[in-house]
């Protein structure tokens, strides 16, 4: 019989999931929250019990009234605590395509999405904040590769060296 105790003890570690969508001319699908400056990849908080995936589908379905068709998971970055007192969080980047169809029947909540947008990646790091943008570069190389990359902060760690610690 499992210790309840200790597990009940250990730290827990928060979660995202978002999606990165690219139509057929490889442009990325990003949404304006009205909580926060910037532009993300649609996505979200994964919830006590969810799995990652789960989380990005849900979260697609919620903000823009769709089920994203995903290829796979196209990277798990994870983000150190940030100096804005955010802790630390593993994000789980899922890749696929969207459609000029799908695009068309977006519906945002207004209480929680103020707009989307298709942009070419190189201009991700003039709207999206860097703890978003950072990761676009490595993610869209893995999609391309038909790999998952595995980051913090949104670098490649160099494996065979000790981490920080």
């Amino acid at each position: 019989m499992p210790d309840l105790a200790y597990y009940a003890s250990l730290p827990r570690a928060r979660g995202a999931a978002a999606a990165l969508l690219l139509d057929d001319l490889g442009r990325v699908l990003l949404v304006k929250p009205t909580y926060s400056e910037g532009w993300y990849l649609p996505g979200g908080v994964i919830e006590a019990d969810e799995s990652p995936l789960s989380a990005c589908v849900r979260e697609c379905e919620e903000e823009l009234g769709l089920v994203p068709r995903l290829d796979g998971l196209a990277c798990v970055d994870w983000g150190s605590p940030r100096d804005d007192g955010v802790d630390a969080v593993n994000v789980f980047v899922f890749g696929g395509t969207i459609t000029g169809a799908e695009i068309a029947a977006i519906r945002l909540p207004p209480e929680e999405l103020s707009d989307h947008v298709l942009v070419a990646p190189e201009k991700i790091p003039e709207l999206a904040p860097p703890h978003v943008s950072r990761r676009m570069d490595p993610s869209l190389r893995a999609m391309a590769d038909g790999r998952a990359v595995y980051l913090e902060d949104g670098r490649a760690p160099r494996f065979g060296i000790p981490l920080r610690t």
